[in-house]
């Protein structure tokens, strides 16, 4: 019996070790390698980056050059004369070589607008790249606010039970009544109520976060970490407008998209003008003519201008732009003065509680539980004391959370990341 009580317990172990051998650690993220991920996975940043591509495929086709046109012929051929059976006797050979050369610049000018068409699919990209940041950096909040929210909850419930076990043991020696223990214990689903719904919204919120970087790791080996506080932050308004105004990728596109008017209304001139066709030849003939060449130059008779509606376009266009690029700054400026106006009021409210709020609201608390643990305070008072301690600090946690996203605000009107 002892062997095989000894056989049971080493198979255990060897069990329990080869488990432990074979579990999943955590993933820990934090944000830097959350943001690397989601660059390197999210398809929708992936599928902007070959816009661009395609975009500087396109400036290889508006540098080429006209192809010349070779022209090969036979002519006079004596089907119908008096000897049809020589057609050839009297016919010649002839070739001819023509080139069209471009004038005005055109072609360096199609190469320029593709360019800035270039410039603009990469401002396009970096607006895009800002927008799902601002998206991922939001969810991340959220994952590190429900990890803070957990772990008040956790911290509130063992106290209340620490509580719970003094009253107890009070209830058992007979200070305090039956039905008021009994209204203690009934007290305590609120606290397991609050940790199982902060549990629910953490596991979604890791599940928001994970699709987002198309992270396939179980949620419950998956975890971030960073800092859950706010601190004041070291800009002002001013100089906030003047990085929004020199970092704000669509107020870029917004620029480059006028220059790019401009280009293509000077190609649209210079399209206008006529462009001349050189043209060689040569053309061998029976004797006595034998060999000959010829040299050509054609214009095309400009009597009618029919590029004048894409000049009177392009020059809307470009009126067009220059007003889309206005409203572009004004947005922009807007933007950030309407997100540094949450940003400042979320402050106002954050600074008293953490300088005041929560050291009040611990020491009510503590107050009032030793008051009624010494019969000099009511039940009422003790539970109202309990639940003011619990109301402060979510509403900390929620403002501290608040804080976040209007800092991720400021972040996207601003166009990167100032206030972390």
């Amino acid at each position: 019996m002892r062997r095989q009580t000894w056989r049971w317990c080493i198979g255990l172990l060897l069990a329990a070790a080869c488990l432990a051998q074979t579990a999943n650690p955590t993933r820990v993220l934090t944000w830097q390698e959350t943001e690397d991920i989601f660059r390197a996975n999210n398809p929708t940043l992936l599928a902007g980056k070959e816009t661009i591509d395609e975009s500087r495929a396109d400036e290889i086709t508006a540098f080429l050059r006209p192809n010349p046109d070779l022209t090969l012929g036979l002519d006079q051929l004596t089907l119908f004369h008096a000897n049809p059976y020589r057609p050839l006797w009297q016919s010649y050979a002839y070739a001819s070589l023509s080139y069209l050369h471009e004038r005005q610049h055109k072609r360096e000018l199609r190469l320029a607008s593709a360019r800035q068409g270039t410039e603009i699919a990469v401002s396009a990209q970096s607006d895009l790249e800002r927008t799902l940041l601002f998206n991922l950096r939001d969810a991340f909040n959220r994952v590190l606010l429900a990890k803070a929210v957990v772990t008040v909850a956790k911290e509130n419930l063992a106290y209340f039970d620490k509580e719970l076990s003094i009253n107890g043991e009070r209830f058992k020696a007979g200070t305090i009544a039956k039905v008021d223990f009994q209204r203690l214990g009934l007290q305590r689903v609120q606290y397991e109520s609050d940790l199982v719904t902060a549990e629910v919204d953490l596991r979604t919120a890791k599940i928001d976060l994970q699709a987002l970087i198309r992270d396939r790791t179980p949620v419950e080996d998956f975890d971030i970490k960073e800092e859950f506080e706010y601190n004041e932050p070291t800009t002002n308004l001013a100089d906030l407008e003047k990085i929004a105004l020199s970092a704000r990728p669509d107020l870029k596109e917004a620029q480059q998209s006028l220059e790019k008017a401009r280009t293509d209304h000077q190609l649209a001139i210079a399209n206008g003008s006529s462009d001349p066709t050189f043209g060689v030849d040569i053309s061998w003939q029976p004797p006595p003519y034998n060999v000959y060449t010829g040299f050509s130059v054609t214009f095309p008779l400009r009597i009618f201008d029919r590029n004048q509606g894409d000049k009177q376009h392009t020059l809307i266009d470009v009126d067009r732009n220059r007003k889309l690029r206005d409203q572009a700054e004004i947005s922009v400026l807007h933007d950030v003065d309407s997100a540094y106006a949450t940003l400042e009021s979320t402050m106002e409210l954050l600074r008293p509680y953490k300088e005041q709020y929560l050291k009040q609201a611990e020491e009510v608390r503590d107050t009032i539980s030793f008051s009624y643990a010494h019969g000099a305070a009511s039940l009422i008072d003790y539970l109202d004391a309990q639940k003011e301690y619990r109301d402060t600090r979510l509403n900390y946690l929620n403002l501290v959370g608040a804080y976040f996203s209007a800092a991720n605000q400021v972040n996207l009107s601003v166009g990167r990341e100032v206030i972390r």
